[in-house]
């Protein structure tokens, strides 16, 4: 009898957990809705949304939306940077909110573990932490609701633009294959804000290299394929626009070596507004979705000095991530030399060998404590890239943006520069192009042409200032070169005036001791040869180069171009323009957009769609 009894008893219990548990599901709503400013009905990205008293959460999207499922009766807490805090009871299905500027100063904070204490509170926390021997706290005062977007104090390196050399007397040009485009994605941002780009903000190659282009991928034994195209130059008729494509090899994601990522943040007062700090913790949000439980996640930030918020944590484990990105804020001076030593330092104590080791910086280059001038940044940089550890420079924010310094940092910590000025950005440089942006298969990647003078009277290279080598550091191993990336596209561009074209910009009178192309040359010598283009690269893990030669051929201009060479030429006449170039010849921004057209291809994502109404908008505005 006793037994029957228990048993009921136990059915009871199980029916009762069962109908609690199905009043509960059914009590459950998926909430949407949208978060806006009171002020400006703009939407907001990025906003915080936590379940109150759990740890439940989601972010807005770039376009302010969010989803997340939980019980009717509960409380949704909405916060973000600069804003005050808004509790709403979930009562239905859509809930749209709008968050007041806040115009309360924040309190002092100290970073502790991988959150935030009022400093009342953290004497003690302070010394109990064991995150690394170096730890240094920080105590910034939070800056009130403050943009910096209202400061006009950007910094840019002005530079030359390349000239045209004499083939006879100058035959050689070198330089470094370069995978930044930041300069495009900035420049996108001041036009659509109805800006004028100066002229120092705009690097030709990092527009053109902006678009991935349609390349044969490698077949043979090394991880590159290189390919040539010859037309008539678009905006000089009487001139040669030569183009030289690289692609590298594609690797599946899943085939991926292990990473090891340091999230080096900057969290000064600089990184206060909407689209830096709160934009930071988005894009990494994107970023640590994709990575697997054998990547591992390390976060660093700096303000008045530098600590480590987030001992390496396997990239399975994403709520732990997610939380201590939630709980940065941003405040106080910016020691960013002091930053980068200690990201280097925890990157190496958790290498991964034969791994991707990368510190990924997000700053807006505003470093004023410690080293910050340019040389300092550079010599700092040159000695930590002996570590073996790459460094991905990712760049925000307007009006206090400081691209000369992310420059430099990018191309002497061998890695690469992009500009995030939203969501959609951040998604196709972390999550569309993870393997190209994080993930190198051939490091000091230079290249050399030699112009055939028998057919070239002159010759430009069509940007890439800031990478140009001397002709000498071509075969010299110890010299430092660009990144490739895996499935990268690389693209360069030579505008070639022929024998018997003169030269508007000058040139040189015939040399008197040197013996003339006239003299030794006929059409028929090097089998029509107009130019051979030479590439070295060091396989991952060796210290030597290896070398690749093609030549590129006269005849090659008589074929039909193709769309890339089409669009890639487009875009060259675009940033020369913005540039005034002295060589932009004919060019107008009706010749871009009109050849552009022609160019799209496929255009999959769209960007080439997006190009053409960006250069329309630009035609307004001049």
């Amino acid at each position: 009898m006793k037994t029957i009894v228990l048993k009921a008893i136990t059915v009871i219990a199980v029916l009762f957990a069962a109908a609690m548990m199905y009043a509960g599901q059914s009590n459950l709503l998926t909430v949407t809705g949208l978060v806006t400013d009171a002020d400006t009905k703009e939407a907001l990205p990025g906003v915080n949304i936590v379940v109150k008293g759990t740890t439940n959460g989601t972010v807005t999207d770039k376009n302010g939306n969010f989803s997340i499922k939980v019980e009717q009766g509960k409380t949704l807490v909405f916060s973000f940077v600069g804003y005050a805090s808004q509790e709403v009871k979930v009562s239905k299905a859509i809930v749209n909110i709008s968050l007041k500027p806040s115009e309360q100063t924040l309190d002092e904070v100290v970073v502790v573990g991988y959150g935030m204490q009022k400093r009342a509170n953290a004497v003690s926390a302070v010394s109990e932490m064991s995150m690394v021997a170096d730890y240094a706290s920080y105590a910034p005062t939070m800056r009130s609701a403050y943009s910096y977007d209202s400061e006009k104090n950007e910094e840019y390196s002005s530079f030359a633009e390349n000239r045209f050399k004499d083939a006879k007397s100058d035959p050689l040009s070198t330089f470094s294959l370069d995978v930044d485009v930041a300069s495009y994605s900035n420049v996108r941002r001041m036009i659509n804000q109805g800006q004028k780009p100066e002229k120092d903000a705009v690097r030709v190659e990092q527009f053109i290299n902006y678009f991935s282009y349609d390349y044969p991928k490698p077949a043979g034994q090394h991880p590159i394929h290189v390919l040539t195209e010859t037309q008539s130059c678009p905006w000089n008729k009487n001139h040669l626009l030569v183009r030289i494509g690289v692609k590298a090899k594609e690797v599946p994601s899943e085939n991926l070596p292990s990473s090891n990522f340091v999230f080096l943040i900057d969290v000064s007062g600089s990184m206060f507004s909407p689209n830096r700090l709160p934009l930071v913790k988005s894009s990494l949000k994107l970023l640590s979705n994709n990575l697997r439980e054998k990547d591992r996640v390390s976060i660093v930030v700096y303000a008045g000095a530098a600590g480590e918020v987030l001992p390496s944590t396997s990239g399975a484990d994403k709520q732990k991530i997610f939380e201590a990105l939630d709980k940065l804020e941003a405040g106080g001076s910016t020691a960013g030399g002091a930053g980068i030593e200690l990201a280097y330092k925890v990157a190496q104590k958790n290498f991964i060998k034969e791994g991707n080791n990368r510190i990924i910086l997000c700053t807006d280059g505003d470093f004023n404590v410690g080293v910050s001038s340019e040389k300092g940044l550079e010599n700092l940089i040159e000695e930590k890239r002996k570590t073996g550890v790459y460094l991905t420079v990712l760049g925000y924010g307007m009006g206090n943006y400081k691209d000369s310094k992310l420059q430099i940092l990018s191309q002497k910590g061998n890695g690469n520069h992009a500009y995030i000025d939203n969501l959609q950005e951040a998604n196709r440089v972390l999550v569309q192009e993870f393997g190209s942006t994080m993930y190198a298969v051939a490091k000091d990647v230079k290249m050399q042409v030699e112009f055939n003078p028998a057919y070239v009277n002159a010759y430009r290279l069509v940007g890439y200032e800031s990478r140009l080598l001397n002709r000498e550091d071509f075969n010299d191993d110890t010299k430092d070169a660009g990144e490739l990336g895996a499935g990268h596209t690389i693209t360069a561009f030579y505008e070639v005036i022929p024998t018997g074209v003169k030269n508007p910009y000058g040139g040189v009178d015939e040399l008197k001791y040197q013996t003339t192309a006239s003299q030794n040359f006929t059409l028929e010598m090097f089998n029509n040869e107009m130019m051979t283009v030479k590439l070295r690269y060091k396989p991952l893990g060796s210290e030597s180069s290896v070398k690749m030669e093609i030549p590129v051929l006269v005849g090659d201009k008589n074929k039909i171009p193709s769309a890339d060479f089409t669009f890639a030429s487009a875009v060259a006449m675009f940033g020369q323009l913005l540039r005034n170039s002295d060589f932009k010849g004919t060019s107008t921004y009706d010749d871009v957009i009109a050849l552009a057209r022609k160019g799209f291809g496929e255009d999959k994502q769209g960007y080439r769609h997006e190009f053409v109404r960006l250069a329309e908008a630009m035609k307004q505005l001049d």
